[in-house]
């Protein structure tokens, strides 16, 4: 079953968001949009439609000199994990997760999110029901379940608990092997799955009952092999890590992305520099589960375990982008607190420039899922993933926090999934 072809829309007098150059246009244009494609690109009040012969019959949509832009890409969500209480995830039936996962994914793409990268938990059925249309959400990329090492951040058995942790179900987030062929056996078993690209636990977490945000998980010789197993298979390894000793493990193992780096230091942001590694900050998460995480269903000690992560990942936030060091939007929200999703603007806007804020949502992410020449521009060729917002967020970045007042319509995949012009 696949979703039909969305009709053709010609988007007329709208003033464009160059996400490269972090430049939004004076002038006014056209845009055509045909088979979830941008299709074409010109100036408004030409003497032919842009397209020319191929607009004629599209929906023509007047934006009234509004900001268009390309639809968000978050790097780092759960969508299945509807309660911030991680371990008692797994006593839920899969298909209550599932509906509830429809829920979570639809309001992250009536925020804006038209592609989101899930960080463990999401499988292909669920990314399936999204492209066919089952379900109403931004395009999934899925990491699978995270390998984790016996113990370690992807492992939900309390001390007393002894049961499997194979990553059987849909409702983990995580799946168990220690070992040189376990770990090639499961990366080689998530990418069998379909997965994006593959995660590894490679620090302690939060939502864990019996590590600590302090260790360092999987031996060098596993980590590199599970980038072998991605490599070979033509994709890239993404690693939760929070210290700076954790990250430099990890990056020098070549994973691509390193997931949180809330500890990062300066030598450590030096080398990912060099080696071109991005950072996934994840700064609303604990912002969140400060403020209400006990309520929304999480045991108070792994509340306790988030500390002061909010400013010190403001400092590595600071200390990344002092060495050039590429970031990603991410969010790492759980159950209720999905809602503040946006919110992740509003915390990295007190370290960085707003053009830098909206290329890591955009262009920067594309990137980093090896999508650069499909998502993340308004340009010829692209996906037509598009916002039109009243308001320049380069000018005003509150603009991309405020979607009921400022985000007027949402095109995903070609197909207009909000409309609010009038």
């Amino acid at each position: 079953m696949a979703a039909s072809a969305p009709p053709a829309l010609l988007l007329q007098r709208c003033r464009v968001l160059d996400t490269v150059q972090g430049e939004c246009s004076e002038q006014l244009f056209d845009v055509l949009v045909a088979d979830g494609v941008i299709r074409a690109i010109q100036p408004s009040g030409g003497a032919e439609p842009a397209g020319g012969e191929a607009a004629a019959g599209a929906r023509a949509i007047d934006c009234g000199g509004r900001v268009l832009m390309p639809g968000l890409l978050d790097a780092h969500v759960h969508c299945t994990a509807c309660t911030a209480n991680l371990p008692g995830l797994l006593s839920m039936p899969e298909s209550l997760v599932a509906a509830r996962a429809a829920k979570i994914l639809e309001g992250m793409l009536m925020r804006g999110f038209t592609t989101v990268r899930d960080a463990g938990g999401a499988d292909w059925g669920l990314a399936q029901a999204v492209e066919e249309g089952t379900i109403l959400g931004p395009r999934i990329l899925f990491t699978g379940h995270a390998l984790s090492q016996t113990g370690g951040h992807g492992d939900m058995r309390g001390k007393g608990e002894d049961f499997c942790a194979c990553g059987a179900a849909l409702r983990g987030i995580g799946r168990v092997c220690d070992g040189i062929s376990e770990v090639r056996k499961a990366a080689r078993d998530e990418l069998r799955k379909g997965a994006h690209c593959i995660k590894v636990m490679a620090s302690g977490g939060v939502a864990s009952p019996t590590d600590r945000l302090t260790n360092t998980q999987f031996a060098l010789d596993e980590l590199r092999a599970i980038v072998e197993e991605a490599e070979a298979a033509g994709t890239y390894v993404c690693a939760h890590a929070y210290t700076a000793k954790a990250i430099r493990r990890a990056v020098e193992c070549g994973v691509r992305s390193i997931e949180h780096g809330n500890c990062l230091d300066e030598a450590t942001a030096h080398l990912m520099a060099q080696r071109g590694t991005y950072l996934v900050p994840t700064l609303i998460t604990y912002h969140q589960l400060l403020e209400g995480g006990a309520a929304a269903g999480m045991a108070p000690e792994l509340v306790a375990k988030v500390g002061s992560l909010v400013e010190q990942g403001l400092e590595s936030l600071r200390l990344a982008q002092q060495h050039g060091v590429e970031m990603v939007f991410g969010s790492d929200l759980l159950g209720e607190l999905h809602g503040a999703q946006l919110r992740e603007f509003e915390l990295r806007s007190r370290v960085l420039p707003a053009k830098d804020l909206i290329r890591s949502a955009t262009v920067t992410a594309a990137n980093l899922f090896m999508m650069g020449d499909q998502l993340g521009r308004v340009a010829e060729g692209y996906a037509a993933d598009l916002l039109l917002l009243n308001g320049d967020p380069l000018e005003d970045i509150s603009v991309l926090w405020q979607p009921e007042a400022r985000l007027r319509l949402i095109v995903k995949g070609g197909r207009v999934v909000k409309e609010a012009l009038r």
